[in-house]
């Protein structure tokens, strides 16, 4: 039925070339209001027609800020580490003609090619619930990829603004390393984790680093905006491996490369594995009503949190995984309907919510059918998919790390990360 490479994808040897992808974690195949421009919940990475890289050249060391400004609107990449109100190091950066650069942020301003902003657990809608402070960086972070083969992806923190600048203020965690060279850190840092095995049914959880402005990577601050470094750790970098994860302090994005694309199922491939549950005919036991999972766009659309009681829909009781249809048998709470009710096949007592399947192929690490929900959310995946990601400690806040379901960041249930599902087949 499915083999790795055809359908929508296309090789990673055919042209343009594709450096990789970067998938916002939290939205399940595009966001809720729909992917526009530059604000979706997957970005591209191609190469570009012109290179657009830069790397590091001249050094000013500057005692007044005039001469800071008189540097900064040369028109030239620049970034300036503030040291005290009288002195300022700038480093000037030139054209590299062997690297294209993507920038990563907030802003909706022209330098940034892929605008992020705060995720809202559940599946929600950051428009529709506007956060009052964002912690996300307007100039987050730049992917720097080389334009020949292997095309290695590099992540740095920080991007430069409109004016081609990055500003380290005096408040900012800066230094100098023995080789003379400044770097520094943003405010909310940029965290990556690659995890163990690259990204597979085997893979486990790499350890969570920051990055700093100049690409070194450092063990993590004592808290997100300390302006102490963390130790730097020389036996990594930060080349981007497939199933990377990147962290802006609000939302994370997973790193997939061509070639780990490439071996992802396709869209084509969920839609027929969701065919086939539909073809088996599952029942709800207590209606004895025939089930069927919607469409994926419909599945790609739903927030979790809503209820839905079409006739159809399956919804499971996450603590024993047997799938029923919507029913109003076994409240065991008044206050929350359906967050304590007793399964009528086997009389456990626990959340009881629709089933809706995981449609954003780049979080599949494997092309198995979907067996398998997150606890408590309801998203449908497979098993190893599911046991990848409740394994994964995801960043929240200033220092909390707790695992969350990849299609709508709703943080998992401690005790149980996903449940098996249990269908009934037709009794006829």
């Amino acid at each position: 039925m499915f083999s790795p490479g055809q359908e929508e994808h296309c090789g990673p040897t055919k042209e343009p070339v594709k450096y990789g992808e970067l998938v916002v974690l939290g939205y399940n195949g595009s966001l809720p209001s729909g992917d526009r421009g530059r604000r979706r919940s997957r970005f591209a990475l191609y190469k570009r027609v012109k290179a657009n890289g830069v790397k590091p050249s001249t050094v000013h060391i500057l005692n007044n800020p005039q001469a800071s400004k008189a540097v900064n609107c040369k028109g030239q990449h620049s970034i300036s580490y503030t040291l005290s109100r009288n002195q300022t190091v700038v480093v000037e950066y030139s054209h590299d003609k062997d690297t294209d650069m993507f920038q990563i942020g907030r802003s909706t301003e022209s330098p940034i090619d892929f605008v992020v902003t705060d995720t809202v657990s559940g599946g929600g809608d950051s428009e529709d619930m506007p956060i009052t402070q964002s912690t996300i960086s307007r100039f987050a972070c730049r992917v720097v990829c080389e334009r020949n083969p292997p095309y290695t992806a590099r992540i740095y923190a920080a991007g430069f603004d409109s004016s081609k600048n990055i500003f380290l203020g005096e408040k900012a965690a800066k230094w100098k390393n023995p080789d003379g060279q400044m770097d520094g850190l943003t405010t909310n840092g940029v965290l990556v984790m690659h995890p163990r095995g690259g990204f597979t049914e085997e893979s486990k959880p790499g350890v969570w680093r920051e990055i700093s402005v100049c690409g070194d990577v450092y063990t993590l601050r004592e808290t997100r905006s300390a302006q102490t470094r963390g130790k730097l750790v020389d036996s990594e970098s930060n080349v981007l491996q497939d199933g990377s994860l990147v962290d802006l302090c609000g939302a994370t994005l997973l790193w997939r490369t061509a070639e780990g694309l490439f071996h992802t199922p396709t869209q084509k491939h969920l839609e027929a594995l969701r065919q086939e549950l539909n073809a088996a005919r599952p029942q709800c036991p207590v209606g004895l009503n025939t089930l069927a999972f919607p469409s994926m766009q419909r599945c790609s659309r739903a927030v979790p949190s809503v209820a839905s009681q079409e006739e159809k829909q399956p919804w499971v009781y996450l603590a024993c995984g047997h799938v029923h249809g919507y029913h109003d048998w076994g409240h065991r709470s008044e206050r929350e309907p359906n967050a304590q009710r007793e399964c009528p096949m086997c009389r456990a007592v626990g959340p009881y919510v629709p089933l809706w399947l995981g449609c954003e192929p780049a979080f599949y690490v494997d092309t198995g059918a979907p067996t398998h929900a997150f606890v408590p959310c309801g998203h449908v995946c497979s098993e190893k998919s599911a046991r990848y990601w409740s394994e994964i400690p995801l960043p929240h806040g200033t220092h909390a790390f707790h695992a969350a379901c990849p299609f709508c960041a709703t943080q998992l249930s401690l005790t149980q990360g996903c449940s098996k599902l249990i269908f009934q087949g037709p009794v006829d």
